[in-house]
């Protein structure tokens, strides 16, 4: 697949922000790496980010990089959110975190077949669970 296939792929689907399963392979495979986590399947992945970024996060991400290949796309930014919901066992805080993460894609045939989640789960964990010090 071209870069400019590639490239128009990733961009319908971050434009849908994350919302459109037909740009997901029937057999997607979503893995969150810091925890080998996987999401098998276009609804499995839509629950997943529909979890994470609406029901324990109101947030999304800030992008810094894009970088595109043949059937390949790298997503480099910050994911930006307040905490609304139960995560980890933790109980909604309202603390807003900001933590880096990378995204790798694998684009087949128009659609998205695999991608690897590169999240810095200390840091948002730190961030959820620091207290602040009274002044």
């Amino acid at each position: 697949m071209s870069i400019e296939r590639t490239r128009a792929v990733m961009n319908r689907y971050w434009s849908a922000d994350h919302g459109d399963v037909s740009m997901l392979a029937d057999d997607v495979v979503f893995t969150l790496m810091p925890t080998g986590q996987e999401s098998h399947g276009p609804e499995a992945v839509l629950n997943t980010l529909n979890e994470f970024y609406r029901a324990a996060f109101d947030a999304g991400v800030e992008p810094r990089m894009t970088i595109f290949d043949d059937g390949h796309a790298v997503f480099e930014g910050t994911f930006v959110g307040r905490h609304v919901g139960e995560f980890a066992g933790i109980p909604a805080t309202g603390k807003t975190v900001h933590v880096p993460i990378c995204i790798i894609y694998d684009v087949e045939d128009e659609q998205i077949k695999r991608a690897r989640v590169y999240f810095e789960l200390p840091v948002l964990m730190q961030q959820l669970t620091a207290t602040t010090l009274p002044v």
